[in-house]
């Protein structure tokens, strides 16, 4: 949709068609960000912005230089949707509403003159002997046309489209999730929250914000920002592997250890299980105390050293089974699509089929949960639809 404004605001003479399988345009938008859409984030630095792809942010470099979240929140703002910020960067419009941003958009796909098919199921895409694309759909045919923008996101149907004109297909592979554990620390604690914790997997770089407990494990920005780095070794891994924490990022298990000590002699008359350890909320500190075999009587003055270890271990280098995962509530992203290196990430063209371009998810591109993702997708529309509305028709 955003290219598709881009392309006929660029060049009014060009008739722009978007064809849709869904009966509705922009769902995805409409569920995004629980149903605030999340739009963008707020790290305006191209070379920093990159950092939040696990996939594509080299190749992102570039296009980012050209149209970044400043430029994405002008764009909305030029068309009357004000944008807030929140401390974590996410980018939201100040109504809450993700209607705010489909309405903008599907008006100023009409304003710009473009023809919006809903209920377009599109069966077939090739090229005839004189170089135009012809479009197959469930209704019948397209009129040949010059230029076409695959924008199917991690449709299969999209990547065999895709496959048919010679591209290579990354397998794609689910990202953004959350991992189904079963633990008794962690059992029954659902709602439960740490705001700064510190997750890890074996060849993972750690992924820090907050963590939070659900009925069938693990949640929250850390430990989905993780398993999108993680999204191709999980996958090979059939989703199991250990998963190590530290509910406490900024300590050192001999940090924490000495902590201890100094209780002994300032609080030394309480009771262990009483007295939670800094931010970790009293639920889960008792767990984490009984699983270092603290009993509810035991006091800090008496602790074992040996017990002060196996707490101070649970704190910095708790282990956890994954077992598996789940969807990150209706959103679902995925790690895979059209090789990049076949793509010209100039105009957002195929570099083996002139005419063809792609925006979004459709490419081996994914992002960290934060609004990179729909960032991708604006600038990737915003060049394609651009390079398309100035092509010299075949």
């Amino acid at each position: 949709m955003f290219a598709a404004i881009a392309c006929a605001t660029a060049n009014p003479s060009c008739r722009v068609d978007v064809l849709e399988h869904a009966r509705q345009f922009l769902g995805k938008v409409k569920v995004s960000g629980g149903g605030r859409c999340n739009l963008t984030h707020a790290c305006f630095d191209p070379a920093e912005l990159v950092k939040g792809y696990p996939r594509g942010g080299r190749e992102l470099l570039g296009p980012f230089t050209r149209f970044q979240p400043h430029d994405t929140i002008a764009w909305f703002a030029a068309r009357g949707v004000e944008t807030k910020t929140e401390s974590d960067g996410r980018i939201f419009p100040t109504t809450d509403r993700s209607e705010t941003v489909v309405d903008c958009l599907l008006q100023s796909a009409r304003v710009a003159g473009v023809h919006l098919r809903e209920s377009t199921r599109i069966i077939d895409l090739q090229r005839d002997d004189a170089g135009h694309f012809v479009v197959s759909h469930e209704g019948g045919e397209m009129p040949p046309c010059d230029r076409v923008l695959l924008a199917t996101g991690g449709n299969k149907q999209g990547h065999a489209l895709a496959r048919a004109l010679g591209h290579t297909i990354i397998p794609p592979v689910a990202s953004l999730f959350t991992f189904a554990i079963t633990d008794p620390r962690i059992a029954g604690l659902a709602g439960v929250s740490v705001q700064d914790a510190a997750v890890e997997l074996d060849g993972v770089a750690p992924q820090r914000g907050p963590v939070l407990v659900t009925h069938w494990g693990l949640s929250g920005p850390a430990v989905i920002k993780l398993s999108a780095w993680a999204a191709r070794a999980l996958f090979t891994a059939q989703y199991r592997s250990e998963l190590r924490i530290s509910w406490l990022p900024d300590m050192t298990a001999q940090s924490v250890l000495e902590k201890f000590v100094e209780y002994k002699h300032t609080i030394g008359g309480q009771y262990v299980w009483r007295t939670p350890f800094h931010q970790i909320p009293q639920r889960l500190w008792q767990r984490l105390v009984e699983a270092a075999d603290i009993l509810d009587g035991q006091r800090w003055s008496k602790l074992p050293r040996g017990n002060m270890l196996k707490l101070a271990a649970e704190l910095c280098d708790g282990r956890y089974e994954i077992s598996g995962k789940g969807v990150f509530k209706d959103e679902f992203v995925t790690a895979g699509g059209v090789a990049l290196n076949e793509i010209d990430w100039r105009t957002m063209q195929s570099k083996g089929c002139p005419g063809l371009y792609f925006a979004g998810e459709v490419l081996d591109i994914d992002g960290i949960t934060g609004g990179y993702n729909f960032q991708s997708a604006w600038t990737t529309g915003w060049i394609a639809g651009n390079a398309m509305a100035n092509q010299v028709p075949n």
